[in-house]
């Protein structure tokens, strides 16, 4: 009986029990990430109400760009040696999550004349285990799901964690307007970090095949390295297309990121509860969005999808700056997120299919480090924006280098019948955080 090894590319079959658990358990998991993230949309509005300035919630948003471009490309080398990525992602997620809770903690012991700054730090050193994070998320749900199912398991999984967040932000909105300033945010902050248990318990039992780890030069110079990975990326026109007009588009959108919670505070007067009550909507209306742009993607396409999604998209910041009314604004951000949804499923499917199976972390740590590079850039350019030009017109600015991304887009579609194949989810070719 032969006793090589079997190649390294070669794929390894799961037992279906045991892809059903890690469905199961991928799902679960939503849950605890989608009660914690519902701190999220808080953590800029809190440092606002501090006192923190343009520049420092800007920071607050570009720390874990700047981190990702300098250590993505090792986490992805680090990632590409390993077995298995799971406890490494796992442990990460909850790594990151419990930043909330240090949130929350810190006005107990850290005078407000600082507060912003030992805020601001610990979110600095929440940026390690965000990069791995983000590079292992991919990984790890594409192994999950296979190339056959990323649709559908991304729009249940979108779905769980859009509904939960949804719930988690109404509740916090509401503890955040009945409770003192800022005992109602550290309560928010301590008691929503309590899902990265929930979290780190279901995502560590995961269980995917290890794979043989991919040899890489061990003492070679920082040369060296760039040339390999630049031979490695050159064979892959079609991720090296995708992954630099994703960049303009993502630009767009990361610009705008600290503006939302400035215009809304500082423009519109906004409430803590109807901030918390627009977050809640925009995330519930995702849950719609995901189950509408899987079932319309397998009558019109991935194309359709990825066209329409970032044309509506392009418009909302604009949109957003035309107005001051209340109502209006809830109405435009429930839109967005049916269209948020689209561009969440089709840009993961987009990307993971440009990317070949045995170099994943390699390729994912490579695209996680342009988008960081838009996240580093564009808030900065956004704040700066904003004292230059006002609030609204940046926002201005960040609907026309989003259009620009969708032309390219566009472009590249027009420039080929069919550059975004249907995926073989199944027989008749209908394709599927």
């Amino acid at each position: 009986m032969s006793t090589a090894p079997k190649p390294a590319a070669e794929k390894q079959l799961v037992p279906s029990n045991i892809q059903e658990r890690n469905k199961r358990y991928v799902q679960i998991d939503a849950i605890g990430v989608g009660t914690a993230g519902a701190a999220a949309p808080f953590l800029p509005v809190f440092l606002t109400r501090l006192g923190a300035t343009a520049v420092q919630i800007g920071l607050l948003t570009t720390m874990p760009g700047i981190t990702g471009l300098i250590l993505a490309l090792w986490v992805g080398r680090f990632l590409q040696r390993q077995r298995n990525i799971v406890p490494w992602f796992s442990l990460s997620r909850l790594m990151v999550i419990s930043a909330y809770a240090l949130t929350g903690i810190a006005p107990f012991f850290v005078p407000d004349n600082i507060l912003i700054y030992v805020i601001l730090i610990i979110w600095a050193l929440a940026t390690l285990p965000q990069t791995m994070v983000a590079v292992g998320f991919s990984v790890v749900m594409n192994a999950v799901s296979g190339p056959e199912g990323r649709y559908d398991l991304m729009s249940r999984r979108w779905s769980i964690l859009g509904i939960t967040t949804a719930i988690a932000t109404a509740i916090a909105g509401q503890v955040l307007d009945r409770v003192g300033f800022h005992l109602n945010y550290q309560i928010v902050f301590v008691g929503l970090s309590l899902g990265g248990l929930v979290s780190y318990y279901f995502s560590s039992r995961i269980q995917i095949p290890d794979v043989d780890p991919v040899p890489t030069t061990q003492k070679g110079s920082i040369k060296s390295s760039v040339r390999e990975y630049y031979h490695l990326v050159n064979q892959q026109p079609a991720f090296v297309s995708f992954t630099l007009k994703r960049f303009v588009y993502l630009f767009g959108i990361t610009l705008a990121t600290p503006l939302f919670p400035l215009y809304f505070v500082r423009e519109l007067n906004a409430s803590d509860a109807w901030i918390g009550f627009l977050y809640t909507a925009q995330t519930a209306i995702l849950v719609v969005g995901y189950f509408f742009w899987s079932r319309l993607s397998r009558k019109k396409g991935s194309r359709f999808v990825l066209l329409s999604t970032t044309f509506a998209i392009s418009l909302y910041p604009g949109l957003i700056a035309l107005t001051n009314n209340q109502t209006l604004i809830f109405i435009l951000a429930g839109a967005a997120g049916i269209f948020q949804a689209g561009i969440d499923l089709v840009f993961f499917d987009e990307l993971m299919k440009t990317i070949p199976p045995r170099y994943s972390p390699t390729f994912v740590s490579i695209a996680q480090s342009v988008t960081y590079l838009a996240a580093i850039l564009a808030p900065l350019v956004g704040t700066y924006l904003s004292v230059q030009i006002g609030l609204a017109g940046a926002l201005f600015v960040s609907t026309v280098i989003r259009f620009i991304g969708f032309i390219l887009f566009f472009r590249q579609d027009s420039s080929n019948k069919d550059p975004h194949p249907r995926s073989t989810s199944d027989p008749s070719g209908e394709i599927t955080e």
